[in-house]
């Protein structure tokens, strides 16, 4: 049993997963915001385009973080919304076929055929719906995704991550613009990998190098497009 005050699994879950939105946010931000000032930088070396350009993907990317979050969790709340109401349903006009079914689950997790029995009927009496979300969804009736705040929280992190190499492109002198956003860069992508990695439990030496990989590389080819394509009209 959880200590007063001790967080729930419920909580931790849900704190986790937003932050790893945050994380993801931010690299995105990250990523792609590199990406898009090296390219102008290779064609054009003018800190006003730069700072334009950049502004320009800041806004459009956060505001399309937001309103991809805000629609896919949209869409899973209504799932879990649709899925509870049936449950709902299910507990008004068969409420012995669920509590067999609640029973059921409790035995396939190990508990005794009198034990599972005794414990569903006890969670049923106390708050059916929710015996059943928890054990038969994976839904916490009262800790339902808000689409609200996962945009706007996608929508900080990538602007947060995207003023990295914005700031990193714009403040240096004209011939180290490109080299200090690279290095930028590298750091900050290591960072959220080494903290995505953290927090999948996941090994973090690959996770770092495959994101400041994938960062570097797409800088080095739009820089190119954007090199050829200043050359071609200059």
């Amino acid at each position: 049993m959880a200590h007063r005050g001790e967080a729930h699994s419920w909580d931790v879950n849900a704190r986790l997963n937003w932050l790893r939105a945050g994380v993801l946010g931010a690299n995105d931000g990250i990523i792609s915001t590199a990406g898009l000032v090296v390219g102008v930088a290779g064609a054009s070396t003018g800190r006003s385009v730069l700072l334009i350009a950049g502004l320009a993907g800041l806004v459009a990317g956060a505001l399309s973080m937001a309103g991809g979050e805000y629609v896919s969790v949209s869409t899973q709340r209504d799932s879990e919304r649709a899925l509870l109401e049936k449950e709902r349903m299910e507990l008004r006009t068969m409420p012995e076929v669920e509590l067999d079914e609640l029973a059921g689950f409790y035995e396939d997790k190990g508990l005794g055929v009198d034990l599972a029995r005794r414990v569903a009927e006890e969670l049923t009496e106390h708050d059916a719906l929710r015996a059943h979300a928890e054990v038969e969804l994976g839904i916490d009736p009262d800790g339902l995704t808000n689409p609200w705040a996962a945009a706007v929280s996608s929508m900080i992190s990538f602007a947060l991550g995207a003023m990295l190499p914005l700031l990193a492109v714009v403040l240096p002198p004209e011939g180290s613009r490109v080299p200090v956003t690279g290095v930028v860069v590298t750091i900050a992508l290591a960072l959220t990998g080494w903290v995505s990695a953290r927090l999948g439990v996941a090994p973090v030496g690959p996770a770092v190098v495959r994101n400041v990989g994938i960062g570097l590389l797409a800088m080095a080819l739009t820089y190119a497009v954007g090199l050829g394509v200043g050359t071609a009209f200059s």
